[in-house]
């Protein structure tokens, strides 16, 4: 049985699994939880600029990954103290977009030649503040290409390679999201759910550093993701049935394959159909997802909803958030 209503689902967060069978009128169920949520690593600032990261003083074991702005900063903590002990606190510089996020739907504004008809006109488009619960909790229809990203990557013992000749994550090739693996689930697409892409990739999350073009998690932009002709079968298929998906998520920088992200020159033409074409929909998106491996574990037959704990910022275009699938057994 899946969940019957939101509510009931942000119940199951904060109580047992025994006291959440009682909810459901005694019936026997377990409830397992998958943290999808990478750790987000944070460094002391610099001393020259204290809004910049350095980065021979991280916090814990912290180490560079890549993202769109520096690194996370961890101001020093504050110190209160009581005849009892001391309470510490300290302030976090973030770009919204680091790690583990969300992004809401005013993250992109359309120009007039890729909006299309019935789109949100930009004045609408939610803010982080905006966001319905939900939005941020739906149903999992997960898509799962892991396996044909693993053949690819043992082509190179393992290893991903930015020349798509010695590991090939480019639209042409099967190891990334493909239009027919959305037709494959279209039977699954309902208003409000999420469609997640297990890619296989969140292992190599860090590796390559801050640099987009090393061997790595972007890979010089040569990752797998949801292909621009998946996006379009996406569309299509909501139209089609007069649905509208709550979003798309994936252990992936952008949710769009790297093919997708660079579009077809140099200007980013026709780039990002993933963030170009659903945020006009209200549609959101969900990067950097970890453990989509154990979601699948625990996802038969197609027993999950995802919860995004998104941060309620005004004005905010996303930000990091934890990723929490719920999935019901017995």
């Amino acid at each position: 049985m899946m969940f019957k209503n939101t509510a009931i689902m942000l119940a199951a967060l904060s109580v047992s699994a025994a006291a959440y069978a009682s909810t459901m009128g005694g019936a026997s169920a377990e409830i397992e939880f998958v943290d999808l949520t990478h750790s987000i690593p944070t460094f002391e600032p610099s001393a020259e600029d204290p809004t910049k990261p350095d980065l021979s003083k991280p916090v814990g074991g912290s180490a560079p990954i890549s993202g769109f702005y520096h690194q996370a900063i961890l101001y020093p903590a504050d110190i209160w103290p009581t005849n009892e002990g001391y309470f510490a606190s300290a302030a976090v510089l973030i770009q919204e977009h680091n790690g583990t996020s969300f992004n809401s739907p005013n993250h992109y504004v359309n120009n007039a030649q890729s909006l299309e008809p019935g789109a949100i006109p930009e004045a609408e488009r939610q803010a982080s503040e905006g966001l319905r619960i939900d939005q941020l909790t739906g149903k999992i229809v997960l898509v799962d290409v892991s396996d044909r990203v693993r053949a690819e990557l043992r082509k190179n013992g393992g290893k991903p390679d930015p020349d798509t000749s010695i590991t090939d994550f480019s639209d042409g090739s099967r190891a990334t999201v493909r239009a027919a693996d959305i037709e494959a689930v279209a039977d699954q697409i309902e208003d409000g759910v999420w469609v997640v892409a297990n890619l296989g990739w969140s292992h190599l999350y860090g590796v390559g550093g801050e640099d987009w073009y090393a061997p790595g998690y972007v890979n010089g932009l040569n990752h797998p993701g949801f292909t621009r002709d998946a996006i379009d079968k996406l569309i299509e298929i909501m139209d089609s049935k007069g649905v509208k998906i709550s979003g798309i998520a994936a252990d992936s920088l952008s949710t769009d394959s790297g093919d997708g992200v660079k579009g077809s020159g140099d200007d980013w033409r026709d780039s990002w159909p993933a963030h170009v074409r659903l945020y006009q929909r209200g549609i959101l998106i969900v990067e950097n997802l970890t453990n989509l491996d154990a979601l699948a574990a625990a996802n038969e037959p197609g027993d999950c909803s995802l919860v995004v704990g998104a941060l309620k910022h005004v004005g905010g275009t996303g930000g990091p958030a934890r990723v929490i699938a719920a999935c019901q057994k017995g």
